[in-house]
């Protein structure tokens, strides 16, 4: 049986097909990298989610998320929060 991968969006607003499965390590090593560029409040959102046992499809979705977070546009990162948003509502 295949995976179907989840599709993300590139910088550009276009979309890709995740090609990787992410570990809860790789998560972990990419919030702590991109947390002195996210609200505080959602740092300490997402350090208490990533307690949690979160499915494969989710554990990509939030890399692709904090994935160059520092480098995303104002506007790109303003999508990425609302994207966060409906993943922890």
């Amino acid at each position: 049986m295949m995976t179907v991968k989840p599709i993300m969006m590139k910088g550009d607003g276009s979309m890709s097909e995740c090609k990787l499965d992410h570990s809860v390590e790789d998560v972990h090593k990419k919030l702590t990298e991109q947390a002195p560029f996210l609200p505080s409040a959602r740092v300490e959102q997402l350090q208490a989610l990533f307690q949690t046992e979160l499915s494969q499809e989710r554990l990509n979705q939030w890399f692709h998320l904090l994935k160059k977070y520092d480098l995303a546009s104002p506007e790109e990162r303003l999508k990425r929060e609302e994207q966060m948003d409906l993943l922890l509502g």
